[in-house]
Order: C-alpha cells, then sequence, then structure tokens
C-alpha cells in the first residue's frame, strides 16, 4: 500500500473516530456500563477457536475505538488492540480507562505488525470490514502468523463479498467487485454507523477480495485453516439498507427469493 494510500485512510479513520461513540451504532455508555459488543456469529467464533478467553493473550487486529477489545478484556482475556489510527486509539484507550479495564492499545501497521507484537498470542480476532482496507492479503496473514504463538488461533468474522458487491437490492445494484481488481476510491457522506454523521474527512480507498483469495492467502502464510462458515443470516446490515427482515427479525439478503451468504467466518491456526 503506498504511502498516499495510507495517509488517505489512516485521515478518514480518525475522522470516523471522531464522531464514533456517541451513536446507537457505537453505544458508549452502554460498555462503560458493562455491555459486551461481540455480535452473535462473532461470539459462536471466538467459543468455537478457543471457548473461554480468560487468561489468554488476545490480539483485535484493527481494532478501531477498541469497543470489541474492552468487550474481550471484561471476559478475562489480556488484550492488545492494534490499528493505524491514533485518534481511534485514543478513544479507545479513555472508554477502557471508563470501564476499568486494562486494554494495551498500539499503533501499528496490520500488513507490518512490529517485533513486539511477535509471538505472543493466543488468539487473533478480526471482524466486520477490516480486509477491505488491506491490498496485500499475504502480508496481513503473515502478521496474523507472525503474532500468533504455536497452537494459536485465528479468528476472522467478515461481510461475504458476495453481499460486499451489491449496492441496492430491489433493483438489483452491483456497486463493487467480487475479487481484487486494485483499489477502489469512494467519497460519500457520513458514517456506516450513520449516514447522516458529520465526518470532516469522507474520502476512502478501498480494496475487493474474493473468498478464494482470502482462505488462499491465510493457506500461503503457514496457517492451517480449521474451519469456514458462510452466513445467510446476520443482526445488522453491515451496508445500511440492502438486507431485509425476516420473520424473527434476523436480516437477509435475498434475490429472486433466495438467500445469498452476507457474512463469513474464518478460524484458522498456527500449527
Amino acid at each position: 500500500m503506498s504511502d498516499d494510500v495510507r495517509e488517505t485512510n489512516r485521515a478518514h479513520w480518525d475522522a470516523l473516530a471522531g464522531v464514533h461513540g456517541q451513536d446507537a451504532y457505537y453505544d458508549s455508555e452502554a460498555l462503560v456500563g458493562g455491555a459486551d459488543t461481540l455480535r452473535g456469529h462473532e461470539d459462536a467464533a471466538v467459543r468455537a477457536a478457543v471457548g473461554d478467553v480468560a487468561g489468554l493473550d488476545v490480539l483485535h487486529l484493527q481494532c478501531h475505538i477498541g469497543f470489541d477489545s474492552i468487550s474481550l478484556a471484561r471476559r478475562g482475556a489480556r488484550v492488545t488492540g492494534a490499528d493505524f489510527s491514533p485518534a481511534s486509539l485514543a478513544k479507545g484507550r479513555d472508554l477502557a480507562a471508563r470501564a476499568g479495564l486494562d486494554v494495551e492499545f498500539v499503533e501499528a501497521d496490520a500488513t507490518a505488525l512490529p517485533p513486539a507484537l511477535h509471538g505472543r498470542f493466543d488468539l487473533v480476532y478480526s471482524t466486520m470490514g477490516v480486509l477491505c482496507w488491506i491490498d496485500d492479503l499475504a502480508a496481513w496473514m503473515g502478521s496474523v502468523h507472525a503474532a500468533l504463538r504455536p497452537g494459536g488461533s485465528l479468528v476472522l468474522v467478515e461481510i461475504h463479498p458476495l453481499f460486499n458487491m451489491v449496492g441496492e437490492r430491489d433493483p438489483l445494484l452491483l456497486d463493487f467487485p467480487y475479487a481484487a481488481d486494485g483499489p477502489r476510491r469512494f467519497d460519500e457522506p457520513g458514517s456506516y454507523a450513520g449516514r447522516d454523521m458529520d465526518v470532516a474527512v469522507t474520502t476512502e480507498i478501498v480494496y475487493a477480495h474474493s473468498l478464494g483469495e482470502i482462505v488462499n492467502a491465510a493457506i500461503g502464510a503457514g496457517l492451517r485453516v480449521d474451519a469456514l462458515h458462510e452466513h445467510l443470516d446476520t443482526d445488522f446490515d453491515p451496508r445500511g439498507s440492502v438486507l431485509q427482515p425476516e420473520p424473527g427479525g434476523r436480516l437477509t439478503l435475498r434475490v429472486g427469493g433466495e438467500r445469498l451468504p452476507v457474512l463469513f467466518t474464518l478460524l484458522a491456526s498456527r500449527p
């Protein structure tokens, strides 16, 4: 990733950190008061990978303002949150202090983690909208491998690349590629946490990755793929207005009446 792309995206995420945390999506008061922010598929993935995190060393990679970092620490893990946005990390530190929890926050490039983070962790946890900011999947998976102890696990819960393509459901509009084809620049108002948010820097540069590219990058980095699950429903809409509610309240993506995958979980480990 070029320095220009990195600085463009860092400025955007610093701006997002300025508005996140006082909204319904990022409810800081609920978090500080004891709320656990891991969603259903995330919680299930962590439990499948390592069971109880109490006493484990966990790296939350691309942690943003640290909601899940704090939730994992509240479960008893020793948590390090890594992100490239100084403003995000500052807000995460403040929230952890308010919650009375000890979380280490480190400024780091997810594709080139510093040696101080190598070989330290039982679990690398990264979820929801992380890989689209990464140009080099091989380097990202290499960082995961480097951070894990032998026998350690990766939990990646991510937006399915098929769902990432869909800008509108009815009529069907595809506005993003399925597989890698280079950087895509967008400049749209607001945030995924609220389109009416006043975000100071809205330009972002993102990348597509197919499911095959993601899995093969993990294998190429020396990780063992333990499970791959594709999820046909979720409890929130990462794109804001594409999914539709089913009886019972779960959200799905239906095209022609048939459900398509919206999220996936990749569980992998360092042999």
